[in-house]
């Protein structure tokens, strides 16, 4: 016996809608650790990885911003995503790295535990990300990625680093 499916929820329509949107246009993403918890980001925002030096302090900056260092002339503000979303003791160690990355005209430093791999997800592999109280909010997740014994959060990280309570980049018109 066959059973067709007549309405679907528009809440689930909608998400799954606003998944396919962002992240189908995302080919492959750079697979990092925070803690225990690994996450992804769009490749082509990645300009290099580099080990993790301390950073010149900024008064006054929030305290998930570290602080600025000068990457071969341009000064870069440095974040650590551990701090930004609550996560684990931080602890900077021989495996602490920095991925610079650019959003707009903007360069930016995010401090992570580890860089893995870059990975390519098909389409059955990737999953609307559920509704949960979080420290990163739904916006600022595209999908949940399932490779083999692999989960990943996939960042949207554009809306999170132009985000209000970062307030580095601001968003551009189009």
């Amino acid at each position: 016996m066959t059973h067709q499916i007549t309405s679907v929820s528009s809440e689930v329509l909608t998400a799954s809608t606003a998944m396919d949107s962002r992240v189908m246009s995302i080919r492959q993403f750079l697979a990092f650790k925070i803690g225990i918890e690994e996450y992804g980001i769009d490749i082509l925002r990645v300009q290099e990885i580099r080990s993790y030096e301390e950073p010149t302090r900024m008064t006054g900056s929030p305290v998930h911003t570290l602080g600025v260092i000068n990457l071969r002339g341009a000064i870069v503000p440095i974040v650590d995503l551990r701090i930004k979303f609550n996560l684990a003791q931080v602890t900077y160690d021989a495996f602490t790295v920095v991925i610079v990355i650019n959003i707009g005209s903007q360069i930016l430093g995010l401090v992570v535990d580890g860089v893995s791999d870059v990975i390519s997800f098909a389409d059955g592999q990737l999953h609307p990300v559920p509704e949960f109280n979080s420290a990163i909010g739904n916006d600022y997740l595209l999908a949940i990625g399932s490779l083999e014994n692999r989960t990943l959060m996939l960042l949207a990280i554009d809306q999170l680093m132009q985000s209000a309570d970062m307030g580095f980049v601001k968003p551009t018109l189009q």
